[in-house]
């Protein structure tokens, strides 16, 4: 854990700051929690994740520098996305000539960017949350967050210390849920297939509640689980480790 108390900027992501907000609000909780000092900077956009996915690198790249520039002042920058927290992390180094200063720059955002659970547990030692939840939950292992930043065991260690919570895996956890990006747009027959066989395994559990930490992936599983008419609600995982569920779950408000 720091010795100091770390000045965290939240990246707060499109789809949080456009579709479910008190995933923003669940995630300054967490970190306020874990004695960090809270900022969202204004100058923030998208990651640039579907320009980057398209091919387009003058874009990606113009919005990768506004992104560096804005973050610059804090110590640590912390995504409540595994694959927003990735494009930073992993992707923005790749943009800049080496040798280059916005090159530097893009290494030292890289450096100091996590993904929110993994920096709880991996970076502030967060051993366990003050939270309760009367239910047994199931829990996707998001790509990104899996394949580009090694979170599987993170959010696992947290949900076991909410009091009352019950965590049932799913077969095929860590199998995509079809999302992607712009992989669904693209490819929407694969994609369907993808998430049908993904919501199946949900479902095969006694589990009420469905869990990740990517809101891409929520929102493609809520879809589908509400076409369904399937009773298994959807949440990020921060919300339930904040004990923020006032608001509808996933896919029911919009």
């Amino acid at each position: 854990m720091p010795e100091t108390v770390p000045k965290v900027g939240l990246f707060v992501t499109c789809l949080v700051d456009v579709f479910r907000p008190g995933v923003g609000w669940a995630a300054v909780k967490l970190l306020r929690d874990a004695g960090c000092e809270v900022d969202v900077p204004r100058g923030q956009t998208c990651c640039g994740q579907p320009a980057y996915n398209t091919g387009d690198r003058a874009d990606t790249r113009a919005i990768a520098e506004k992104t560096i520039k804005a973050f610059e002042p804090f110590d640590y920058v912390v995504a409540p996305s595994g694959s927003c927290a990735g494009m930073l992390k992993k992707h923005y180094p790749e943009l800049f000539e080496d040798g280059s200063a916005l090159k530097a720059s893009a290494e030292a955002l890289s450096a100091k960017t996590h993904e929110l659970i993994s920096f709880l547990v991996d970076i502030m030692g967060v051993e366990g949350v003050d939270a309760a939840f009367d239910g047994t939950v199931t829990y996707h292992d998001s790509c990104s967050g899996l394949r580009e930043l090694g979170i599987k065991e993170q959010p696992r260690k947290l949900l076991a210390t909410v009091s009352g919570l019950t965590l049932e895996e799913m077969e095929e956890s860590e199998v995509c849920c079809g999302f992607g990006g712009t992989f669904c747009v693209k490819y929407p027959d694969i994609s369907n297939t993808m998430v049908s066989s993904k919501v199946g395994h949900a479902g095969e559990t006694s589990a009420g509640l469905l869990l990740a930490g990517d809101l891409g992936c929520l929102m493609n599983m809520a879809g589908k689980l509400k076409r369904e008419g399937s009773p298994v609600e959807v949440r990020h995982v921060a919300e339930v480790l904040a004990g923020a569920l006032d608001d509808p779950a996933i896919g029911e408000n919009g």
